[in-house]
This record gives C-alpha cells, sequence and structure tokens, in this order.
C-alpha cells in the first residue's frame, strides 16, 4: 500500500488499483435531438470509447452500461433517474484492483454553490436528457455517489467531454503539464477568467458568460479558503483520475473529425492512447492536449482523488 500519509489530509493510505479485477464501465452520450442547444458527436463518442475499451483494455460489453438518447429502450435513456441509478450500478461492490470506467459527453454547466466548497462559487453540472423537467446533475451528488466510498485499490478513470468539466467530480488534486501539483492563482485565474468572458465557442453554452464574470470576483475572495476546505474532505482513499475536457471556464467542442461529429476530447483520448498506449499521467496528459492544439481553446485537465506520482505508468 502506498502511504502519502505526509502531503495528504485525513491520514488516508492510498493504493494505486493495478486494474486486473473487475471491469465496469458506463458510458453516457446525449445529443439532445429536438432540443434547443443539440448537438452532434456524444452518440458517436460513446460508439468509439466502448469499442476502444473493449478492443485495447478488454471491456465485455455485459459489463458496461450505455445511455444514450437514440436508444428506444426506456430505461436505456440518459434521464436524470437512469444516470443517477447507473452510477450506483457502477460502484457497487467495487473491490481494489477492480478498474471502473465512467465517460460522459453531453452538456456542461454551472450553478451557484450551496455549500462553499467551490473556489470560483459555481458547482460544476451536468445536464441529464430530460433536464428542463427532472434538473441537473451536481459536482457535489457525482462525488458522494462515485468517488465517496470507493475502497482503496479501485480505479475509476473519468472521461467529463463537456462545458466548464475542469472539476466535475470535485477531485482535490489537479495537475499541470508539468506533473506538478496546481496550487491555485487567484489573481492569475480571474485574469484567464476575462479572456474566456469575451471569446466565442464551437458548443452552444448553457453554463452562460454571466456565471464566469460573476464567479471571478467569488473566485478572488474566497478560492483559497475553499482549496483548503476542499483537500480535507474531498480526498478519498479510492484511485479515482479524472480527465476532463476544459477547465471549468471555457467549453468543450462538438467537433467533426474525418467526417465523424465527435467530441473533441474523446477523440484525442483515443487518439493519444491508439498512437503510444505506454504513457506516464503527464505524458498523456500533454499527448491529449497536443491532439487537440492548434484546432481548439479547450485546455483538457488532469485530477485526481489523492496525490499522484505523474511520472508513474498509467494504467487502466
Amino acid at each position: 500500500m502506498q502511504n502519502f500519509g505526509h502531503g495528504a489530509p485525513n491520514g488516508y493510505s492510498f493504493q494505486y488499483s493495478n486494474c486486473t479485477g473487475k471491469r465496469k464501465a458506463l458510458l453516457i452520450g446525449i445529443n439532445y435531438f429536438g432540443q434547443k442547444g443539440q448537438l452532434r458527436g456524444c452518440i458517436n463518442d460513446v460508439k468509439n470509447m466502448s469499442n476502444y475499451l473493449m478492443e485495447a483494455f478488454g471491456y465485455k460489453r455485459e459489463d458496461m452500461v450505455t445511455l444514450t438518447d437514440d436508444q428506444q429502450n426506456p430505461m436505456s435513456q440518459p434521464t436524470k433517474q437512469n444516470i443517477l441509478r447507473a452510477m450506483h450500478w457502477l460502484v457497487k461492490d467495487a473491490q481494489p484492483n477492480d478498474s471502473l470506467f465512467f465517460h460522459y459527453s453531453g452538456h456542461g454547466g454551472q450553478t451557484e454553490d450551496l455549500d462553499g466548497d467551490e473556489e470560483d462559487g459555481y458547482d460544476e453540472v451536468i445536464y441529464p436528457v430530460d433536464f428542463r423537467q427532472a434538473g441537473h446533475i451536481v459536482d457535489d451528488e457525482m462525488h458522494f455517489i462515485m468517488v465517496k466510498n470507493l475502497v482503496p485499490g479501485v480505479r475509476l478513470t473519468a472521461i467529463f467531454d463537456s462545458c466548464h468539466s475542469g472539476s466535475a467530480l470535485d477531485l482535490p488534486y489537479i495537475y499541470s503539464t508539468q506533473g506538478v501539483l496546481k496550487e491555485p492563482n487567484l489573481a492569475k485565474e480571474a485574469g484567464q477568467g476575462l479572456l474566456g468572458i469575451v471569446s466565442s465557442y464551437a458548443r452552444g453554452d448553457l453554463g452562460g458568460m454571466a456565471s464566469t464574470a460573476m464567479g471571478l470576483f467569488k473566485k478572488v475572495t474566497k478560492g483559497n479558503d475553499s482549496y483548503e476546505a476542499n483537500k480535507r474532505t474531498k480526498t478519498s482513499p479510492g484511485d479515482v483520475i479524472m480527465w476532463s475536457g476544459s477547465k471549468d471556464d471555457q467549453t468543450s467542442a462538438d467537433a467533426s473529425i474525418a467526417g465523424q461529429a465527435t467530441g473533441a476530447m474523446s477523440w484525442a483520448f483515443i487518439g493519444a492512447l491508439r498512437k503510444n498506449p505506454q504513457q506516464s499521467y503527464v505524458q498523456l496528459l500533454n499527448s491529449i492536449r497536443e491532439e487537440l492544439e492548434g484546432k481548439y481553446s479547450q485546455k483538457p485537465q488532469l485530477s485526481a482523488s489523492h496525490p499522484i506520482d505523474t511520472n508513474l505508468l498509467y494504467v487502466m
């Protein structure tokens, strides 16, 4: 067991998963057919990702749940109720060295943070297909279901190909492209956020520009407090790694690549691993960014539930 007792709150002991146990995957793709802000590539993302997991990592079809809004079966529609139920299924009975995989491609946004755990004053949310009736799903709830109760040595790889997804699972340890733990640099981030407000993006942004502006002022006043609180309360013994399509103040592109509609992040993740399956955490982060460089403004993020050695080989 790997113990990071000195640098980690709560005295947690951590255990990296060697990913030799059971494999389960939950893949969600929502195109929002007939709704304002309809997307084109999200269902393709799920198909591409599920094929890649089976071909490269030995996942089995019967151990995957896919929720997409082109399916006839009501239980396979990406409604709020079905998504939450499937999240519980994904982590149920997980044991050390199991490898769980979560993939979401669809709209993301922000809503006012009610419990003070966000530096910018906003929680990140995802939008189920029925969000207009049932509401969105907040990052706090996703963290509570999928991260909080994992035992040491269970790997959960999460990919969010959505706007404002940088901290969509509320994982407190965010790493730079140099493999260094990022501390909040509030003045710099406020400047970057202002740039974000005046930019226009390819994907319809349900989060809205006003939330970005409001968030800047909240972030500067309370950012450090929430960062420290997050490390105390959101550090988890599970081995959770998240690759997100963008920073919290960015949108993610709904792209067309090789004639196929696709989410840019999903495409880049698969492309980077296909080119070289043997990469460290930090190499993979840089490879994913290189796939997108020059084509999209979004900056994929790497975050974790506990401190990680980013030079270790990334396994899944």
